[in-house]
């Protein structure tokens, strides 16, 4: 993902990264063609076969227009219910850290350790999961080994992590380091990391149905073939000036949908997940205090995945 400082107004003009105009230049290129390709026709046939006017595209523009409103909100809503379910993350790695840090006994200390670096492992499992890659390099180094086994050998591994933290906290419950009520309460925060990956899961798994896509999709650019011809009559060499402007606003508007629908992919505009795997481990680490704590990453800089909160 990328986040910028707030460009002047005339560089955002000239904006690249991050926009959308470079996958539509080939699509723009079309339009400009038939643009002028309407001209010459205008100009050279006698008798115009095609003569629209603007009439009929405004009516279908407005009806398009309000469709398209409509698909960039679904997947704006997408979007952002995936920031926050990453951010309930975060807040409950926080919480959790903070009880297991304070709750058990000094003699536990090596036993946190292990349940902190685990819980930075779930984020690295989820993200992994959430984008379809192997998360198995990236948890060897942050699980124990018997737990890196159980976990190779899983689906759905997220939530066999978190089934082996609540794990932790029954066994330490046995060994007296919890009372009832500290039990209660991380198991508490375990269910909120459960809702979190059901609540990505969800989201990954559900996209927008096709059938309303594609026949946005169809609309658009049969609006857009069609809108040169319907423009010329009044527009005359200026055609392919307009009709590039509608054309850019309508296909940019169903790219952006298209790109923010599925929130945890790889593409610019994507949520920003290896940034904030590294914020979660960064706050583990820095509450821990502890020199032997097995995760000490370095403090993220500006890079292409990068993320301010």
């Amino acid at each position: 993902m990328i986040i910028r400082p707030k460009l002047h107004w005339f560089r955002l003009l000239f904006a690249w990264r991050g926009s959308v105009l470079p996958q539509l230049l080939p699509r723009l290129a079309l339009i400009f063609a038939l643009s002028v390709t309407a001209i010459f026709m205008h100009d050279h046939m006698r008798h115009y076969p095609i003569g629209l006017g603007t009439p009929p595209f405004a009516l279908v523009g407005i009806a398009l227009a309000v469709f398209l409103g409509f698909r960039n909100g679904a997947s704006y809503e997408r979007w952002w219910e995936g920031r926050k379910l990453w951010g309930a993350l975060l807040n409950t790695s926080r919480a959790l850290a903070q009880q297991v840090l304070s709750l058990p006994e000094p003699r536990d200390r090596a036993q946190s350790r292990r349940f902190l670096a685990a819980l930075g492992g779930l984020a690295h499992a989820l993200r992994h999961q959430l984008r379809c890659t192997d998360a198995l390099s990236d948890l060897a180094s942050r699980l124990p080994s018997d737990l890196h086994a159980r976990v190779a050998a899983a689906k759905y591994r997220p939530a066999l992590i978190l089934l082996w933290l609540g794990e932790w906290a029954a066994e330490r419950r046995r060994e007296g380091a919890l009372d009832g009520y500290a039990l209660l309460a991380i198991q508490h925060n375990l269910n909120a990391l459960s809702d979190v990956i059901g609540g990505c899961e969800r989201i990954a798994a559900t996209p927008l149905p096709f059938s309303y896509s594609v026949m946005i999709h169809r609309t658009i650019y049969l609006f857009c073939v069609m809108l040169p011809f319907g423009l010329v009559d009044g527009a005359g060499l200026l055609t392919p000036l307009f009709a590039l402007l509608v054309a850019y606003a309508f296909m940019a508007l169903e790219a952006i949908a298209a790109q923010i629908e599925d929130p945890f992919g790889l593409e610019e505009n994507d949520l920003a997940l290896n940034a904030m795997c590294e914020s979660i481990e960064i706050a583990l680490h820095d509450m821990a205090a502890d020199p032997d704590f097995p995760l000490a990453p370095k403090p993220f800089a500006p890079h292409r995945d990068f993320i301010l909160d």
